[in-house]
């Protein structure tokens, strides 16, 4: 039975009958509650809460039957229930305190126990009230859908980005393959999945530059300009720290953000992702390059947008399979949807994973077609505390059943509360070995100008010689190919180490296991080279940076071996 065939079912177990108390009246065949003879609109779930109360009024009602009766199988905590009693609570003019119709029965349960009048529905004289909260929900979505779309600029590029919703907690929703923020609203499921985000959030999307109603440059962009992207529409929108919520594409960028901005992430919500695409001795889960390389060929080719969502959704009905393709088609063309995938397919963010510190919460449906459950796991081991919470079903996308998501995702949204920004994030390091015996002032001298055009950061640390950081790999490596270039010219002989790693910053004083690496790195590379680790290399997917094996390094921070590159930049 689908989730709506059982909501469908208990509604009609409540019985055609009307409850009058206080000034409410409370309608379990029109599904509506009035409160002096004006609508009220309330959540679903909130409504189920109250008829159950007033039908069951003559017992205390346990919690654990106010979750079997309202949530069924699907797993929640007592706090989802708490914050449905308090909405219904609030719907018809009661509150904690005063308990003058909902009382709660310490250590058992609730109890309805306002005087009532039970009047039965269609008796003669009485119209029938109209069903108001299905027209309330489909006008508040046609609101939300109005909202304006607004424009930040990010590298000279205009990104699209909307902002619906209210709440205390800051929601920013990173989509998967492609998003399009005014389509995004036309399919009835999707369209609820968004607003409902937004009853418990103040919802920010955007469409990533390149797709949606966003600029489209020449070449599509790496991960950390779009991380860029990011801080751009939550600085356009005013929004100091936020929750991140990326699903199967959006997944690697929210989690390597929450890694790099530690002090503007309060939470991370991952659904139906994975750390890489490709398969690997160590991640068996993903596909070969080979095969990667014909869905992206076949998907150019066809350009079979339904057929693509019938694979990953096997529940997916025509109307959804139709609005997907209208939907992909308007957000992106045949050959960036190719180049997209093709970039997809080169991502693997597996050693960010240690450096997340927000509160994590990783969803992901048993049977997922398109990315397995264990690559949801796997996610979830690594990131230090995150949860894990598995979910029935094979469908990929959100808009599939999207309430069995939201109901953990909400509790999660609204048990967040703002931490303490971490001192630690992660950061490029970049260090230098010189063949020279020279005071490093000079050669600091010399890297001085190329920070400032990549935008490095000056940095000290005790037993290495690191001398910068970046908050984003791709620049870091144009800096120090700058750098080895000038240090040429002034008859210097210079090589450069680079490698991604968490690291603890007070001041311009840096400290961590990922200095060693990075340093190590600088003092094996020959001179006039920049060399980088696999860590860096593999978040630079689609920057235009070429790389050429050279070494393997033990690691042992990491529990395995890091391969060793030299960089260059494409002619």
């Amino acid at each position: 039975m689908s989730a709506d065939e059982g909501r469908q079912e208990h509604h009609a177990r409540l019985g055609v009958v009307r409850y009058a108390f206080e000034d409410c009246q409370l309608d379990t065949d029109g599904f509506e509650l009035r409160r002096a003879g004006e609508p009220v609109k309330v959540e679903p779930q909130v409504f189920e809460v109250l008829a159950h109360l007033v039908r069951h009024r003559d017992r205390v009602v346990s919690k654990e039957e106010l979750l079997d009766e309202v949530w069924g199988d699907r797993f929640v905590s007592e706090s989802a229930l708490t914050s449905r009693l308090k909405a219904a609570r609030r719907a018809i003019g009661d509150d904690g305190q005063m308990q003058r119709c909902i009382r709660t029965v310490h250590g058992r349960g609730y109890r309805f126990v306002a005087p009532l009048d039970k009047i039965p529905s269609g008796r003669e004289g009485e119209v029938a009230p109209s069903v108001s909260v299905g027209a309330d929900q489909a006008a508040a979505i046609a609101a939300d859908a109005g909202s304006p779309i607004r424009y930040t600029q990010s590298d000279g590029l205009n990104i699209a980005y909307q902002i619906t919703g209210a709440g205390d907690v800051d929601l920013v929703l990173v989509a998967g393959f492609v998003s399009h923020l005014t389509l995004d609203w036309t399919e009835r499921r999707h369209a609820h999945f968004l607003h409902r985000l937004g009853s418990f959030a103040r919802l920010i999307r955007f469409d990533k530059r390149g797709t949606g109603m966003s600029d489209r440059p020449g070449a599509l962009p790496d991960l950390e300009t779009r991380m860029g992207d990011v801080v751009a529409v939550m600085n356009a929108a005013r929004s100091e720290r936020a929750v991140l919520f990326g699903y199967s594409e959006g997944g690697p960028m929210s989690i390597l953000y929450a890694a790099s901005y530690p002090e503007r992430v309060d939470g991370l919500v991952i659904y139906s992702s994975y750390a890489r695409r490709l398969w690997a001795p160590d991640y068996p889960w993903g596909l070969r390059p080979e095969e990667r390389e014909r869905y992206a060929e076949q998907l150019e080719q066809d350009w079979a947008w339904e057929a693509d969502m019938r694979h990953m959704c096997p529940s997916a009905d025509e109307e959804l399979a139709r609005w997907w393709g209208e939907r992909c088609r308007a957000a992106t063309s045949p050959g960036a949807a190719r180049a997209l995938i093709e970039m997809n397919s080169l991502v693997d963010v597996r050693d960010v994973l240690g450096a997340v510190r927000a509160p994590t919460l990783v969803l992901h449906r048993r049977n997922d077609i398109d990315a397995r459950v264990d690559e949801g796991r796997y996610l979830a081991e690594h990131i230090p505390g995150a949860r894990f919470i598995e979910l029935d079903g094979t469908d990929h996308f959100v808009a599939v059943d999207p309430d069995q998501i939201l109901d953990p995702v909400e509790e999660f949204v609204r048990g967040v509360a703002s931490a303490t920004p971490s001192e630690t994030s992660l950061t490029t390091l970049l260090a230098v070995h010189v063949e020279e015996s020279i005071d490093m002032a000079w050669v600091r001298g010399i890297l001085r100008d190329a920070l400032d055009e990549h935008r490095g950061v000056p940095a000290v640390s005790d037993n290495a010689t690191v001398l910068a950081t970046f908050d984003g790999p791709a620049r870091a490596v144009r800096c120090a190919l700058a750098l080895t270039e000038r240090a040429a010219s002034a008859n210097l002989h210079l090589s450069v180490g680079l490698h991604t790693a968490e690291v603890s910053r007070r001041g311009v004083h840096i400290s961590g296991d990922g200095l060693a690496v990075a340093q190590t790195v600088a003092d094996r590379a020959p001179s006039g080279e920049v060399w980088v680790t696999s860590t860096l290399r593999d978040l630079t997917a689609g920057s235009g940076l070429v790389f050429h094996r050279r070494a393997e390094l033990d690691a042992p921070s990491l529990g395995r071996r890091l391969e060793l590159d030299a960089a260059q930049v494409t002619a």
